[in-house]
Order: structure tokens, then sequence, then C-alpha cells
């Protein structure tokens, strides 16, 4: 099955009534263009998306496809991250221009006193030098809670 555009999302009316058959793709994958995956019941998925992709990205239940009484839909796994909690508002600052300067993906958590990063140990290290409470989870990122204005991550 080749795809190349998302039809909606799974909330809207005109799914009602199908069975969802999930594509995983990962956090760091929402923004490519180009995917060959395998649906959770084994459907082969070839992704050739638009330029429009790269800014919107692919989103937990989007709507790839309808084949039969299955809708294929996108599922953004879990991944590990750091879910750090700023108890002084001051810091908030602080905290984002470190992790923005590392260019790591920064979102809010449950609230505006919690930040979400995906993991890595240095991140860590450094945030729990600021006296920061830093929690290593496996968390399931909600792009639409997403800070940073990309999401491409690398270190110095």
């Amino acid at each position: 099955m080749i795809i190349e555009e998302v039809i909606g999302k799974l909330s809207e009316d005109r799914f009602k009534g199908y069975k969802v058959d999930y594509v995983d793709i990962e956090w760091h994958e929402a923004f490519k263009k180009l995917h060959k995956k395998n649906s959770q019941n084994g459907r082969e998925i070839g992704m050739k998306l638009g330029n429009e992709i790269l800014t919107k990205g692919l989103n937990q239940d989007d709507v790839l496809a309808v084949d039969g009484e299955h809708v294929v839909a996108v599922n953004i796994p879990p991944c590990e991250a750091l879910l750090i909690t700023v108890g002084d508002h001051h810091l908030l600052p602080k905290v984002c221009y470190e992790i923005g300067n590392k260019h790591a993906t920064l979102f809010w958590g449950e609230n505006h006193h919690e930040l979400i990063t995906p993991y890595n140990e240095p991140m860590k290290v450094m945030l729990e030098k600021l006296g920061l409470k830093v929690e290593k989870r496996d968390i399931k990122l909600d792009f639409s809670r997403s800070i940073s204005s990309s999401i491409n991550s690398h270190s110095h």
C-alpha cells in the first residue's frame, strides 16, 4: 500500500465503525517524507509524503488510508524521555535555554511546571546539576504540546 497524504483523524465521524490498523512511527521519524513500514496487522506500508509533512509532521491517530473495513492510522509509540519538574519558575528560561542549546526537542508536560525532552544521559546529568527533579520515563510524545520549532536532535 502506497500512502501519499494524511486523509484525516481517527476522531472524525467518517471513520467511526472501522477497525484500526496502526502503523508505528517513532517520534524522530514523524517529520520524514519517506517511510517503509509494516502495520500492526502486517500490511506493508510505503509512504511518499509531500513537503508539508516537513513542518506539520505525522501525529497520533492521523488516518493514512481506508482499506476495506480497516483504517490505517499513525501510532507514535512511547519512548525514553526525561520528565523535568521545574519548581522555581525563575529557572524555566534557564532550563529552556540549556535544552535548546543542545538542539533537543522540548515539550510541555501535564502542567507549566513540567517539561519533557527525549532521553539522553548527559542532558539528565546537566539538568540535575541545575537542581531540578529529573525522571527517566517511557512517555508518548505529543507534538501538539511541543515547545520546539523543530524535532531535530543532535549534540555537540
